[in-house]
């Protein structure tokens, strides 16, 4: 049996152009308005800080300016295969608004977002639009050559071409031709542009090394910061939960010894009452050892942790996995967390009826995408437990973004670099 190569290869690029020229066109029309809105309510709240409204104003905008910035982050890695690692410095918690709002724009990343929204509304919405106008333009050509031509008026221009007649249509229709040539090879690359551009503006720039210095040191600050509360946890649960309960026991067959010979009937139900409270001590060790390191996690991986997770959760939750192997632990560990921590908002803040988990692994990234059907307007923030889930993914140089319009649905992702 022969197998046309060339024919399958043709089909592969065909629809490669098509799907550039689909996603540049996506881009653009979200690229407009949304640079529009965000560096204009981005102008407008800082202008407005020195008459106190900006500074209520500027972190809620300033933040979702950040999501804005995060989702094309993704969009990019997904869609172009390039990378824009964010570099924002960790935000303060349970500050007043004018100290949250001089953090963020004391931030360098900040700025840098300031200035990538004009470039992106301008240089970034035509090198996103172009591989759609490179396709479909050809269509007007061919069109004209097919009779439209005589329902325009005279001195009608396609591309450098004046259409008079038919004969002029035809030349359209070459010209059509070409550019549809011309389409076949240069939409991909022009989409490619497009994500460059973004890298260049949004990257950290000619200070990257130190920027990258700075980020670590306040990662690794944050991961020692959530490992001694993590033990103060521990301990806390244990001095109040287990060891309570074990004291309790202790007791209880101090005094069962007491009343064996005296009171056999009441030294029952102390034996029983003794029982009961062993049993609960044993769960809440359990409770206790499945928050540290959940077993399924270390014995089945990250897929069915994340699976058996989703059983025990009071909203009905489906979940995808595409895990070619395992990663190392303590990012299986971390993605869990995070999975964990984003799928409890959901349940407690959304409204939703319905929750969707993927997982898959793509150009060296685990990826976990949780999207609810809820009302949405989910924000990074801080006091919210997005912000904790970014501070986690930070210590692994992970990436969070959060698409959460009013109404719903709320769609959130997570990178980690795994090997």
């Amino acid at each position: 049996m022969t197998i046309d190569t060339k024919s399958g290869n043709g089909r592969t690029k065909g629809r490669g152009v098509g799907l550039a020229a689909v996603r540049g066109l996506a881009l653009a029309l979200v690229s407009l308005p949304g640079a529009v809105l965000c560096f204009c309510l981005s102008l407008v709240s800082i202008a407005l800080i020195p008459i106190g409204v900006g500074l209520v104003t500027t972190p809620y905008v300033l933040t979702g300016v950040r999501a804005f910035a995060n989702w094309r982050r993704v969009l990019a890695a997904e869609w172009g295969g390039v990378r824009i690692p964010p570099a924002y410095r960790p935000l303060p918690g349970g500050v007043n608004p004018w100290t949250r709002a001089v953090a963020l724009l004391r931030d360098p990343a900040t700025w840098r977002d300031l200035r990538w929204l004009p470039v992106d509304m301008t240089a970034g919405f035509v090198t996103a639009l172009l591989p759609a106008v490179l396709l479909l333009y050809p269509l007007e050509g061919f069109a004209l050559a097919l009779g439209l031509w005589r329902v325009f008026p005279d001195g009608y221009w396609y591309g450098f071409v004046p259409v008079t007649g038919q004969a002029s249509a035809l030349g359209a229709a070459a010209l059509g031709l070409v550019l549809l040539f011309l389409a076949h090879f240069f939409t991909p690359r022009l989409l490619d542009v497009h994500f460059r551009l973004t890298r260049a503006v949004l990257g950290s720039g000619r200070g990257e090394l130190a920027e990258r210095v700075r980020v670590l040191t306040e990662t690794r600050r944050d991961a020692v910061d959530a490992s001694a509360a993590e033990l103060r946890r521990i301990e806390r649960d244990l001095h109040d939960g287990a060891q309570a309960r074990l004291v309790a026991v202790g007791m209880d067959l101090g005094t069962i010894e007491a009343l064996l010979d005296k009171d056999p009937a009441q030294a029952r139900e102390l034996i029983a009452q003794a029982r009961k409270s062993s049993v609960e001590a044993l769960t809440e060790l359990r409770e206790l050892v499945r928050g540290i390191h959940p077993p399924v996690l270390a014995e089945r991986g990250l897929g069915d942790a994340v699976r058996a997770l989703a059983l025990r959760l009071p909203v009905p939750t489906e979940v995808s996995v595409d895990l070619p192997g395992r990663a190392e632990a303590p990012v299986e560990s971390a993605a869990y967390f995070a999975v964990s921590e984003v799928l409890t908002n959901a349940v407690k803040h959304s409204g939703a009826d319905r929750i969707w988990v993927d997982l898959h692994r793509a150009d060296g990234m685990l990826r976990a995408t949780v999207t609810d059907n809820g009302r949405g307007g989910a924000v990074i923030g801080a006091g919210s437990g997005l912000a904790g889930v970014e501070r986690r993914l930070g210590t692994f140089d992970g990436v969070l973004a959060v698409s959460s319009p009013a109404g719903g649905p709320t769609m959130v992702t997570m990178e980690i670099p795994c090997a």
